[in-house]
């Protein structure tokens, strides 16, 4: 089991806190401070087990991370979705690069905007040698100023605060598909902005229109604003969208891909506002949604407008998020009550999960399968916490540990920390173990050494 830390624990100062690695301070310094290898000061922090003690402070390990970046859009970001490159699968040479689109919940209407972004030139975590001294040599200079990560953003303004994005590939369109504040569901075409981030003389006739973001196709059917929303990987064009009304909307593709035909007889077994929805990754008729109900529910588009499974009490309180396993039949949710669950489709009738961790203490806002390791996943809580876990440990594969790590499940394989509110997560798809989450504090892309 790999290290589960990615904080340090720093004993500080009560009136002069400083981040500091014990190593940038000389010897009479960790020796009053304590903070020296030999005082047994520094130690690993687990969320959920220890407490921060006034005059602490958390340091990051930058041992425990083969990849971490952070960047900022201006307004946050509160939801985001990965756009498929062309760059390769299951890649891992540095540098890396990636597409993202985004879109912002800013303090007025007119100040929102829908984002895509390119990240490139990502390079690695290098480990610190704390027995090396700083180099001031020129080509050390030079290869910094060549490592330094780029981004290009591609901003369109979009009149209201965007809940909910969500892109597919749809023959050469790449499309997105917005939940906003208005109370519509709005379907972009990305191909300006994607050309605007790769080429600075496209992105400079981009910048030049400085137009509103004009949809593809809208809908103003649900009759109020909602955030569950998802693309069919099995059917291009295929879209789910849910309300805060508990209604669920199918949409069917139309030829010509810039038109959708929407039943308006909604899917409506949920008896509160819907929060999540998941097209199956191998039928593809089948989705599930969960809701502020407490259950979780199975609908096959063949039989509306009754799901035709169900738990009617998956969680204790409001199901946030669910995540469908893209090669076995489970299925992961996270609630209110801060519980992430698994359960067996093939058993879930039973009403019972086949594993349930509660290691978040506040409500789960994000959960998602590994695509590329069917028993890794990722979660986000409000308590600024992002889990990563694998089913497939057992407890007689981690052998000697701490005695604070022995409170932890097995299964826990690692615990970031650093953002505040975060809100999403995504693995890349293409990127081997590669994270993105977005905060209130901005974006975080990282990968750990236990993934």
């Amino acid at each position: 089991m790999a290290a589960p830390d990615e904080n340090t624990l720093v004993h500080e100062d009560e009136d002069e806190v400083e981040e500091m690695d014990a190593s940038d301070s000389d010897e009479d310094e960790m020796d009053e401070e304590g903070k020296g290898e030999e005082g047994g000061q520094n130690e690993v922090y687990v969320p959920g087990v220890q407490s921060l003690q006034q005059g602490e402070e958390l340091e990051m390990d930058r041992s425990a991370y083969r990849m971490y970046h952070e960047c900022q859009t201006g307004a946050p970001c509160l939801s985001f979705d990965v756009l498929p490159d062309a760059e390769g699968e299951l890649r891992e040479k540095f540098p890396l690069s990636m597409l993202m689109c985004a879109g912002t919940q800013a303090d007025t209407a007119l100040s929102n905007r829908l984002i895509v972004m390119r990240m490139h030139n990502l390079y690695g975590t290098e480990k610190e040698n704390e027995e090396e001294e700083e180099s001031s040599d020129e080509s050390d200079d030079d290869e910094e100023e060549e490592k330094k990560p780029q981004m290009e953003l591609a901003m369109m303004p979009h009149y209201g605060a965007i809940n909910r994005v969500r892109v597919t590939q749809n023959g050469e369109q790449s499309l997105a598909a917005v939940w906003c504040e208005k109370g519509q569901v709005e379907i972009f075409d990305l191909r300006p902005q994607l050309e605007a981030v790769h080429s600075s003389t496209a992105m400079a006739a981009f910048i030049k229109q400085h137009k509103e973001a004009t949809p593809l196709f809208s809908f103003s059917g649900h009759m109020t604003e909602g955030f569950a929303i998802d693309w069919s990987s099995k059917v291009p064009g295929r879209l789910v969208s849910g309300d805060c009304n508990k209604n669920i909307h199918v949409w069917e593709p139309q030829e010509g891909g810039t038109s959708w035909k929407i039943d308006q007889r909604p899917f409506s077994s949920h008896t509160k506002s819907v929060e999540d929805l998941q097209w199956s990754p191998t039928e593809a008729t089948v989705f599930a949604s969960c809701s502020v109900d407490q259950s979780i529910r199975v609908w096959d588009t063949r039989a509306p407008p009754k799901s035709m499974l169900s738990a009617n009490e998956a969680h204790l309180s409001d199901v946030n998020v669910i995540s469908w396993n893209r090669t076995e039949p489970f299925l992961l949710s996270g609630g209110d009550d801060g519980f992430l669950k698994v359960w067996d489709l093939r058993q879930f009738q039973s009403g019972h999960p086949v594993a349930s961790f509660k290691q978040h203490s506040a409500p789960i806002t994000s959960v998602e399968w590994n695509p590329n390791d069917s028993s890794v996943f990722a979660a986000s809580g409000a308590d600024d916490v992002i889990s990563q876990w694998d089913l497939s440990v057992e407890s007689s594969d981690i052998g000697e540990q701490a005695e604070s790590l022995k409170k932890l499940p097995p299964q826990l394989l690692f615990l970031h920390q650093g953002q505040k509110e975060v809100k999403e997560l995504h693995w890349h798809p293409q990127i081997q173990g590669t994270l993105i989450s977005t905060a209130l504090s901005g974006f975080n892309v990282f990968r750990t050494i236990s993934v």
